[in-house]
């Protein structure tokens, strides 16, 4: 093994230090690798410019060329069909998993017709459900980009990660807008809050290397996750969230569907066993009260 292990990542400030975060966890010396990638530097809709594989394929080809050993990624931000000489070697520890409205008020406070910035189908689909009022405008961006064009006054609201929030850290004064929703009324996308480790399937020494950072409890929820996202054929084009987590002696899960123009929405829960048998279970009645074909219209 090499002496100092080569981590690709982003070059935003939190994806730096959430890659710091993994290769503290390594037990090894390490050295970030900052790459710029397409999904950085694109403008658009994420749904009209490529999907998430914009934000990703640049840190794959970094290690299809051994110039890293790892490379890691928003767990949510990574496709659910992995190329085929690529792994999820490992999950990182899984921070808050709970979307946050920012805004100088609650939900139920905002102006009639507030304009509210984000280009997730899933969570615009989960607003218009609580507030058919207001305008969903599209907003792409790293945090601190997002939080400075609501502050420019281009929206009343926009809404955010808290795991990205809480890592970044907040002043006092962005404390105080932060409104946290309860997984049950706005259910994250899968894999939200947890950290994604990749590297090549046939490099031994690297998934040797990841396992030092896996948590075992994040890898079960993300890899149950991923499934029922997997088993709908949906992508980041679709309205779909799902939350797996151990409660006691057993796990939970909780989904949502909607059409992309934001119609009814379909909430289901499950409990079972283990996580992969809740995810078995979810896909089993989002399937049956026609899920698929409602991520489709």
């Amino acid at each position: 093994m090499p002496d100092l292990v080569r981590i690709a990542t982003r070059s935003s400030s939190l994806a730096m230090i959430q890659a710091r975060e993994v290769g503290e966890n390594l037990g090894r010396p390490y050295e970030l690798v900052e790459i710029s990638t397409r999904g950085d530097q694109a403008a658009g809709p994420l749904t009209e410019i490529g999907g998430k594989g914009l934000f990703t394929a640049d840190l794959e080809e970094a290690l299809r060329r051994r110039e890293v050993s790892l490379a890691v990624h928003s767990a949510k931000d990574l496709p659910i069909d992995l190329p085929e000489d690529m792994i999820i070697a490992a999950a990182g520890r899984r921070e808050d998993p709970r979307d946050a409205l920012v805004a100088r008020v609650p939900l139920e406070k905002l102006p009639e017709g507030a304009r509210f910035g984000t280009s997730s189908l899933r969570r615009a689909a989960q607003v218009r459900a609580a507030r058919a009022d207001v305008q969903i405008l599209p907003l792409r961006g790293n945090v601190r980009t997002r939080l400075a064009r609501l502050d420019r006054g281009d929206f009343d609201a926009v809404v955010l990660a808290m795991a990205g929030l809480k890592r970044l850290g907040s002043d006092e004064r962005l404390a105080a807008i932060i409104w946290p929703f309860e997984v049950e009324q706005f259910v994250p996308a899968a894999g939200q809050g947890a950290l994604a480790v990749e590297c090549l399937a046939s490099d031994a020494e690297a998934r040797e290397l990841a396992a030092a950072a896996n948590d075992p409890g994040s890898a079960a929820a993300l890899a149950a996750e991923r499934a029922v996202v997997a088993a709908l054929g949906a992508s980041c084009r679709s309205a779909l969230g799902v939350y797996i987590r151990p409660e006691a002696n057993t796990w939970r899960g909780t989904a949502m569907a909607a059409p992309s123009d934001g119609g009814k929405i379909l909430r289901l829960d499950a409990e079972a066993p283990t996580a992969e048998r809740v995810a078995e279970e979810l896909a089993r009645e989002l399937d049956q009260a026609g899920a698929a074909q409602m991520l489709q219209s």
